[in-house]
C-alpha cells in the first residue's frame, strides 16, 4: 500500500509541478513588462508623466494573473498556496491593499493583502465544488480608494482519483435459459464514479468477473455479461453467483475499483423425458367395485418442473383397454386408474394394461435425444366378492286386461345369484310401490298375480319394485321395476259430451239444424271410437224432430216442419239412444233439452220465456229495465228520508226500547242550582219508564224469551250516587239478557269553567268518610240543595 500511494502521488504531482514552473515567472515578470521605468529621483517627472497619462491615455485593466488550480484533498502543516494577484499599478512600495471577494473569500482562500498571494485554508473535494468564482480590486491603502475596476476570476479544483466505482443497482438477478448456446446474453451492470470524467483516467471504467468462469463472460467496456460454456444443465446446477469488478484508471495499476453480485437462475426447458419409477405395478380390486372408483396410482418421474414436468397417461394395450381407464392428477402428475365397466370375477380373474406417459410440452430442439415418453405394465387381479342377485332382465313389462280374475298370473320375474355359492333367491314386492296391495308374487319362483281388480279408466299403469334377496345373506338385494299394463276392455257405455240445451226459433224453417251433439266414451277401442246414434222406438216417428248421422261421429238434431210456439209448447224433450261398436256393444240413453224461444229475422235469439210474449209490443226489454230501476231508486230515496227523519225526533231520555249504557249524554251547562227547575236532574238517570218493567236490550237477541222481573221500589231524588250505580250493577249482573262483558257509565262530567271545580267523589283520593260537606252551605242558595243531597247521605250512613 506505501508504494501504490507513492506511485499514485507522483502521477499527479508532476504535471502540477510542471505547470507551475511554466506559469509563475509570467506572473512575477507581467508588471516589468507594462510598467514604465523613470529614472530614479525624478519624481517631479513621474507626477507630471502621470497627469499626462491620465490625460492623454484611456485607463485599462492593469491586472496580470493565469487560470488559478487548486488540488483537491490536498493536506499539509501550512496552507497550500494558490496563487498570486498583480497589477501593473503596484510599484512595490506597499501602498497598495489586495481585497479579496466572492465564494469562500476569507474561510477557504484568504489573500495576503500586501503581496497578492492566495492561500487555500481547508481540504477541498472537487466532488462537492468543482470551482470557485472570486473577485479581485486592489484598493488604496490609505484612502481605500479603489485604482482599478473589481475583477472575476475563477479558481478551479483539479480532481485526483480518490472515488471508487460504485455498482449504484447492485445487487443483480439474472435468468438465462439452462442449455443455452455460449455468448447467449444474459444481463447488463452498471457502475458509476464520483470523480471528473473529462481530466485524466479517474473515471475510466474497465469491468472484469472475479468469480464466476468458466461458466460467464464479461464484455470489459460495455459490461454485458454472456455465457461463456455450453450445455449448463439446470438439473445439475441452477444458481450461479457471479463477482463483477468496475476498475477506474482505464484498468491500470493504482485504479480504485468496486465489486457487485449478479446472481445468475438458470430457467428450465424441457430437456428430459418423463420416466416411471418401476417398470411393472400390481393392483388388486373386488368385483364389487363402483364404477369410476380409483384402484391404483402409477407415477413417471419427471426432472424437469413446472409445465415441462406435465405428462399425460394413456392406456395402449392390454386385454382390459375397456374395462379401466387412466387420467392424470393435476396437483401429483400421478396416474390414476379406474374401472370403466363392472367386474366380474367369474367371468375374469386378471388383467394386464400396458401404460404410456408422455410429456405434454416438447422442445424441438431436444427431440434428438430421444422420444420424450416411457412406457410400464400394469397387472390387476380382481378378487371374489359376495353379490347380490342378477334379475335376468333390467325391466320388465307385463300387460293384462281389465277384467282379469283375481288370483290370475300376470307374468314371471327370474333372478340368480352370480356367486360360485349361488345361494337360493326369494322375491317380494316393494310395498311403498304398491300401496293398494293389487298384487301378490311368488316368493319361491317370481310369478306375479292378481290381488284386487283392475280399472283402466282409473288407472293405466301400474309400476312396482320387485325385491329379490339372498336366502344365505339377506344383505345382498336387488332390485327391479316392472311396468304393469291395464288393457280395456268394451266396460263403459257412450254418453253425451256434456248436458245440451237447444232453441228453437218459433219462426225457424223445416230441416233447420237445430243443434250439434257429440259423444264420448271412457274406453279406448284399438281402432277408435264409431258411434250409433237412434231414437227411441216410441219417438221413431216424431213429427217435430229428426236426427242426421255425420261423418265426424257427431249428430245433428234437425226441425220437420216450420211455425213453432211458445204459447202452444215452450220446452221439448228428445231422447236419443248412444251405441258403441266395441264387443260386446255398450248404449245409453241421453235427453236433449229443446226450448222455443223468439228470434230476429237473423235468426239470433232474444227471449225464451213465454211470459215476454204477452208484454206490450212498444215497450223493449231495455226499457223495462230502466223502468225498474227507477222505481228501486225511488224507494230506496224514501226509506232514506224516513229513516234520517225518525233519528232527529229521537228525544234526548231513553225509552223501554234503547239501553242507557249505549248514550252518551253531555253538559256542557253549569246549572242553576234550585232555582232552575229546567235542569237535569239526577232522578233522570233511574229511568223511571223502565224501572218497574222490563228493560229490552237492542245490543242482543235472546233466543229465549224471560219474563220481566220485578224492578225495584223508586227511590227519593236525593239519592246517593253510588249507591244508585250498585243498584244498577246488581241488576246487570242478575240480568240473563246481559252480554258476557261488563259496561261503565261514567257520570263524572260537570262542564267547563266552575268556578268552585269539581263537585264529584268519584275522583276523590279520600274516602267518604273522611269528607266534610258541610262548607255547601256557605256557597249561597244555590247549593242549598246540594248540600242537603249530601248531609242526607252522611247522616245515613251514620245511622
Amino acid at each position: 500500500m506505501p508504494e501504490r500511494l507513492t506511485e499514485m502521488l507522483m502521477d499527479t504531482w508532476t504535471p502540477l509541478i510542471i505547470l507551475w514552473i511554466t506559469v509563475l515567472p509570467s506572473i512575477y515578470m507581467a508588471p516589468m513588462n507594462q510598467s514604465q521605468v523613470l529614472p530614479s529621483g525624478s519624481s517631479t517627472g513621474l507626477k507630471r508623466l502621470n497627469e499626462e497619462q491620465r490625460v492623454l491615455h484611456r485607463s485599462k485593466r492593469g491586472w496580470v494573473w493565469n487560470q488559478m488550480f487548486v488540488l483537491e484533498e490536498f493536506s499539509g502543516p501550512e496552507p497550500i498556496l494558490v496563487g498570486r494577484l498583480h497589477t501593473d499599478l503596484d510599484p512595490g512600495s506597499s501602498k497598495i491593499k489586495y481585497i479579496l471577494s466572492g465564494d469562500g473569500a476569507g474561510t477557504i482562500f484568504v489573500i495576503n493583502d500586501k503581496t497578492g498571494d492566495i492561500h487555500a485554508m481547508k481540504r477541498l473535494d472537487r466532488e462537492e465544488k468543482a470551482e470557485y468564482t472570486l473577485t479581485a480590486q486592489a484598493v488604496d491603502r490609505d484612502t481605500n480608494q479603489p485604482l482599478e475596476p473589481p475583477s472575476e476570476f475563477i479558481i478551479k479544483v483539479q480532481d485526483i482519483n480518490d472515488n471508487a466505482p460504485e455498482f449504484v443497482e447492485g445487487p443483480y438477478h439474472a435468468t438465462v435459459p439452462e442449455m443455452s448456446v455460449v455468448g447467449t446474453f444474459v444481463t447488463k451492470v452498471t457502475a458509476t464514479d464520483a470523480d471528473d470524467p473529462v481530466y485524466g483516467n479517474s473515471a475510466k471504467l474497465v469491468y472484469s468477473i472475479l468469480e464466476g468462469q468458466p461458466y460467464f463472460s464479461i464484455e470489459p467496456h460495455t459490461a454485458i455479461i454472456k455465457t461463456a460454456l455450453p450445455n449448463m444443465d439446470r438439473e445439475a446446477k441452477e444458481v450461479y453467483f457471479v463477482v463483477i469488478q468496475a476498475k477506474d484508471m482505464g484498468g491500470h495499476m493504482g485504479g480504485l475499483s468496486g465489486t457487485t453480485t449478479v446472481t445468475i437462475t438458470l430457467s428450465d426447458v424441457n430437456d428430459n423425458p418423463p420416466k416411471f419409477a418401476q417398470s411393472l405395478y400390481h393392483f388388486s380390486v373386488m368385483e364389487d367395485v363402483a364404477l369410476g372408483e380409483p384402484i391404483g396410482r402409477v407415477k413417471a418421474n419427471d426432472l424437469d418442473i413446472g409445465e415441462n414436468a406435465k405428462s399425460s397417461y394413456d392406456i395402449i394395450e392390454g386385454d382390459g383397454m375397456d374395462v379401466f381407464e387412466i387420467t392424470t392428477d393435476a396437483q401429483t402428475q400421478d396416474g390414476i386408474i379406474r374401472v370403466r365397466k363392472p367386474l366380474d370375477f367369474e367371468t375374469k380373474k386378471s388383467y394386464t394394461l400396458k401404460v404410456e406417459a408422455a410429456n405434454i410440452h416438447i422442445d424441438p430442439r431436444f427431440l434428438s435425444g430421444g422420444p420424450f415418453k416411457d412406457t410400464a405394465t400394469v397387472k390387476i387381479v380382481v378378487e371374489d366378492a359376495d353379490e347380490p342377485p342378477v334379475f335376468s332382465s333390467p325391466t320388465y313389462l307385463l300387460e293384462v286386461h281389465e277384467n282379469a280374475a283375481l288370483s290370475s298370473v300376470l307374468g314371471q320375474v327370474t333372478a340368480h345369484d352370480p356367486d360360485v355359492s349361488s345361494s337360493p333367491i326369494r322375491f317380494s314386492i316393494d310395498r311403498h310401490t304398491d300401496l293398494e296391495r293389487q298384487f301378490n308374487i311368488n316368493a319361491e319362483d317370481g310369478k306375479i298375480t292378481l290381488a284386487t281388480p283392475l280399472d283402466r279408466e282409473t288407472s293405466t299403469w301400474h309400476n312396482i319394485t320387485i325385491v329379490a334377496t339372498e336366502t344365505r345373506n339377506h344383505s345382498q338385494v336387488s332390485r327391479v321395476p316392472v311396468a304393469i299394463k291395464v288393457l280395456d276392455v268394451n266396460d263403459n257405455a257412450p254418453e253425451f259430451a256434456s248436458e245440451h240445451e237447444a232453441f228453437l226459433c218459433e219462426n225457424g224453417k223445416p230441416g233447420q239444424v237445430i243443434q250439434i251433439v257429440s259423444a264420448v266414451d271412457k274406453d279406448d277401442p284399438k281402432n277408435g271410437h264409431y258411434f250409433l246414434y237412434s231414437l227411441l222406438p216410441e219417438m221413431v216417428n216424431n213429427p217435430n224432430f229428426t236426427i242426421k248421422k255425420n261423418e265426424d261421429n257427431t249428430l245433428s238434431i234437425l226441425a220437420k216442419h216450420g211455425g213453432f210456439s211458445r204459447q202452444k209448447q215452450e220446452v221439448y224433450l228428445l231422447p236419443i239412444v248412444i251405441s258403441d261398436s266395441g264387443t260386446p256393444p255398450m248404449s245409453s240413453t241421453g235427453t236433449l233439452t229443446i226450448r222455443v224461444c223468439g228470434c230476429s229475422s237473423d235468426g239470433t235469439v232474444q227471449s225464451c220465456n213465454a211470459e215476454a210474449y204477452v208484454l206490450p209490443i212498444g215497450l223493449s226489454m231495455g226499457a223495462l229495465i230502466a223502468i225498474l230501476a227507477c222505481i228501486i231508486l225511488l224507494l230506496v230515496i224514501v226509506v232514506l228520508f224516513v229513516t234520517l227523519r225518525r233519528h232527529k225526533n229521537e228525544p234526548l231520555i231513553i225509552k223501554d226500547d234503547e239501553d242507557v249504557r249505549e248514550n252518551i249524554i253531555r253538559y256542557d251547562d253549569e246549572g242553576g242550582g234550585e232555582e232552575d227547575t229546567e235542569a237535569f236532574d239526577i232522578a233522570t238517570l233511574q229511568n223511571p219508564d223502565g224501572i218497574n218493567g222490563f228493560l229490552p236490550r237492542k245490543d242482543i237477541k235472546p233466543d229465549l224469551q224471560f219474563m220481566p222481573r220485578q224492578g225495584l221500589a223508586p227511590v227519593p231524588n236525593g239519592v246517593d250516587v253510588d249507591e244508585f250505580i250498585n243498584v244498577r250493577l246488581h241488576e246487570a249482573d242478575n240480568d240473563p239478557t246481559a252480554p258476557p262483558y261488563d259496561s261503565i257509565q261514567i257520570y263524572g262530567y260537570e262542564g267547563k269553567g266552575s268556578a268552585a271545580g269539581s263537585l264529584s267523589s268519584l275522583e276523590s283520593s279520600t274516602s267518604d268518610s273522611d269528607q266534610n260537606f258541610d262548607y255547601l252551605s256557605e256557597w249561597g242558595p244555590r247549593f242549598k240543595r246540594l248540600g242537603e243531597l249530601y248531609s242526607v247521605g252522611e247522616s245515613d250512613k251514620e245511622t
